[in-house]
């Protein structure tokens, strides 16, 4: 019995090994949505070492970690303009983080959260410091050296690479470094990402740059901001490519940056009805009760965090309401109605005369033969059964989330 155990063992770590040298990435990682906070959509590159400790220390203070924000990500600007003369290294700006990356990465692991970092497949960032282009294996042994345990990895100063390529060259640095790090691709989904990323990535950008804006987008002139709901309409269709390990990323949370309550709360209800990357981008050390209340519902996040991996998929719109729903663990289901409009709406939904089907996980929502409870996951009370047909006003941009059990 002993030699055979024995042989089972060593069998076990040949498969092992074999799968780790063929493998682009690192497989256990972000079996569910990653959830965290990045610097970006508040701050730019105005960011500096008090700031992110600062944020270190409200994320674990307001709950937010033990809500499941546990990735802090610096994005563009953390760094100085030109590598280092001798190694070729990325450098720390001096101003902004005196003290160096692994002395941010140690404080943030202090506080039982994990360290993210941007680069770029480009010669430069965004803002036009030094890029990753011909130092990809170097810099992946830097960030290991550094404690990095996240890489969002941007498409800018790109001209001419192939996407695939050199998201490929990247993964597998940081397989040759290694330390798991979750890989984000954030290529913009000019390439459709979806088709090749789940090979070397966790998540990739579906679309360009979200605002602060509820519908249509922000035009910068050279460049436009998408809205909410233009993010929201890109993911039809993209339901297939998401699942445990490697997910659709419709960009950052605007929660708390500027839209009304109840856009908030729609935004943050389809991101989980999504599936999608949980990344706040807001400035945690002035959240209001009610940004804390929307980031911070578990009910919701449960969603988005559900072990089975779905994405939603739409099932209805019409009249500018959109319904979709999304089979959850337990044969239990999540079912999401909002108001695109400007004007409030009625919704007559008669669960006994729908046929909900989700044909891409061959999931259905037997409302016709079996009884299911309707709880709110906003409002946190019970809003009756599907022997009844659901009926209620929605306010102008506003959303009725779900959660339907038995």
């Amino acid at each position: 019995m002993k030699n055979y155990k024995i042989k089972g063992i060593a069998m076990s770590c040949i498969l092992f090994f074999f799968t780790q040298l063929h493998a682009q990435k690192f497989e256990s990682l972000a079996q569910t949505p990653p959830m965290g906070w990045n610097s970006w959509n508040k701050f730019q590159a105005d960011i500096n070492e008090q700031l992110i400790k600062e944020t270190a220390d409200v994320i674990v203070s307001s709950g937010m970690r033990d809500a499941g924000y546990i990735y802090l990500v610096l994005d563009d600007g953390w760094m100085a303009p030109v590598r280092d003369e001798k190694t070729g290294d990325l450098v720390a700006d001096p101003k902004k983080f005196p003290h160096g990356m692994k002395a941010i990465a140690d404080y943030i692991h202090s506080k039982g959260l994990k360290f993210g970092i941007y680069n770029c497949a480009g010669t430069k960032t965004c803002q036009g410091l030094p890029g990753t282009r011909g130092y990809e294996y170097q810099d992946a042994r830097l960030y290991a050296s550094w404690d990095v345990d996240y890489l969002k990895f941007d498409w800018c100063y790109s001209d001419k690479q192939n996407a695939e390529e050199s998201y490929t060259t990247m993964g597998k640095a940081l397989l040759s470094a290694k330390r798991p790090m979750i890989f984000s691709i954030c290529e913009l989904g000019t390439n459709k990402p979806w088709i090749w990323g789940a090979k070397m990535g966790h998540l990739w950008r579906t679309t360009d740059d979200i605002g602060v804006q509820f519908d249509g987008y922000i035009d910068h002139k050279t460049w436009k901001q998408l809205s909410i709901m233009t993010m929201i309409d890109q993911q039809v269709g993209l339901e297939k490519y998401a699942g445990k390990g490697h997910w659709n990323d419709p960009d950052m949370l605007e929660v708390g940056n500027g839209l009304t309550a109840s856009e908030d709360r729609l935004h943050f209800s389809m991101w989980c009805m999504l599936a999608a990357p949980l990344m706040s981008g807001n400035d945690l050390t002035k959240m209001s009760q009610t940004t804390k209340e929307i980031l911070m519902n578990k009910d919701v996040i449960a969603i988005d965090q559900d072990p089975l991996g779905f994405q939603a998929f739409r099932y209805s719109n019409e009249d500018s309401v959109q319904v979709w729903f999304k089979p959850l663990q337990n044969d239990e289901w999540a079912a999401c109605f909002f108001n695109r409009s400007s004007v409030t709406k009625n919704i007559n939904f008669n669960w006994q005369r729908e046929n909900v089907n989700d044909t891409l996980h061959k999931k259905s929502l037997p409302t016709a033969s079996a009884n299911f409870n309707l709880y709110d996951l906003w409002k946190k009370k019970n809003i009756g059964n599907t022997r009844n047909p659901l009926n209620v006003n929605l306010a102008p941009h506003d959303v009725l989330l779900i959660r339907l059990s038995r």
